[in-house]
């Protein structure tokens, strides 16, 4: 089964965090992501740029409206999502709680309800 882990955190600019720590932090994430590939469970990974560098895009009433910055101004922002693939919600809580970012932020668990192979959309088991 896939399970989303969603990273929402405090962006750099938010907050004070020493270069050194912005490096171990990036050394952990890499290891974090060598263990899920080591695994067998990596679907993907991407972290995203900060939240100022979003276009959001709105239809309604037939007016596209496009505007420059996130949807919602919060103190966490999205900042990233891990896709796995793992039998149950126990072995996604079990990776979400070795995340790095877990650490300094919240990671929403949710299972994937469809996903996409070759353009085709498919229920997930």
């Amino acid at each position: 089964m896939r399970y989303a882990l969603v990273l929402n955190n405090p962006e750099l600019g938010d907050v004070d965090v020493s270069q050194e720590a912005v490096e171990a932090m990036q050394v952990a994430f890499g290891e974090y992501v060598k263990a899920l590939d080591d695994a067998g469970v990596l679907i993907t990974g991407e972290i995203l740029q900060a939240s100022d560098t979003a276009t959001t895009v709105t239809l309604r009433g037939g007016s596209l409206e496009v505007q420059d910055g996130p949807f919602a101004d919060t103190k966490d922002k999205l900042a990233g999502v891990f896709v796995l693939d793992v039998p149950d919600l126990d072995a996604a809580l079990a990776w979400a709680e070795k995340c790095p970012g877990a650490t300094y932020g919240v990671l929403e668990v949710r299972p994937v309800g469809i996903h996409t192979i070759g353009g085709t959309w498919v229920p997930d088991a």
